[in-house]
């Protein structure tokens, strides 16, 4: 069986380099099978630097997706550039928005994207947060509410649409899929403090899109199950969505990164 560690929101921008070849080593205590990164590793100006030092200090494969930190201070698409272009040929560090489907073992799957809080759920037009995601990042600095509302859309519809070709795709021959993403795929996932978010929150914490692409799918597949393992609210939290889907949401702290999780998988 398979022995993964699971680690959300690690921001390792906020560490010394001493607290996080700590960290790592703590990880590698655990003698996994596999790393999951969800996402949040540092920011545009040096997250290609911490995948590459994982990369060298690791010696299991590292499964990961980008956060909305990740592309703070640079682009989406020149970050996701970069990224594809560190993870070519590399067969140890794998982005699961290129990756497909990855067979765990004979009974479990693993997929995911980065994902995006793409402003379906709650009130948006009511809310007053602002997010340094729409001042730091290139796609979404100096747009006004409602344009900045269509690219969220857009990309909360570019990760429903990858979770629409890969999922069926990773049922065929495994029992149970793990995703991993960023950003909570429903309402229910988007703790804060131990409570769902407010609707002032939750169009900047949650991907609806998402969300209802894997109900739908998973509603209709009631012989399978699926692991939903998200971040991007620093709050922890379980909850069951379906019979056979349960969500996870991984809990941070800037300058002290955690393991979320350590499990062997059938």
């Amino acid at each position: 069986m398979p022995r993964l560690v699971w680690i959300t929101d690690p921001h390792f921008n906020f560490v010394t380099g001493e607290r996080f070849y700590a960290f790592i080593e703590e990880i590698a205590g655990h003698a996994p099978d596999a790393l999951l990164v969800g996402g949040d590793i540092a920011e545009a100006r040096d997250v290609g630097l911490f995948l590459n030092m994982m990369d060298e200090a690791m010696d299991c494969p590292i499964y990961f997706v980008l956060g909305n930190h990740d592309f703070y201070h640079g682009s989406i698409a020149g970050v996701r550039a970069m990224v594809r272009e560190i993870c070519r040929g590399n067969q140890k560090l794998i982005w699961l928005n290129d990756a497909g489907v990855i067979s765990l073992s004979p009974t479990t799957a693993l997929i995911g994207h980065d994902g995006w809080a793409d402003g379906r759920l709650g009130d948006y037009a009511g809310s007053t947060v602002l997010l340094n995601d729409y001042l730091l990042i290139d796609e979404l600095a100096g747009l006004d509410a409602m344009r900045r509302l269509i690219q969220l859309n857009g990309l909360g519809d570019e990760a429903a649409g990858h979770v629409r070709k890969v999922l069926p795709a990773a049922q065929e021959h495994h029992r149970q899929t793990i995703l991993l993403t960023h950003v909570p795929p429903f309402l229910q996932s988007c703790w804060h403090e131990g409570k769902i978010s407010g609707d002032d929150w939750l169009p900047h914490m949650s991907c609806g899109a998402a969300g209802d692409a894997i109900a739908e799918i998973m509603g209709e597949r009631p012989d399978r199950k699926m692991l939903v393992l998200c971040g991007h609210t620093h709050s922890g939290g379980e909850v069951d969505i379906l019979d056979n889907v349960h969500v996870s949401t991984g809990g941070a702290k800037y300058g002290a990164p955690a393991i979320a999780r350590v499990w062997d998988v059938d």
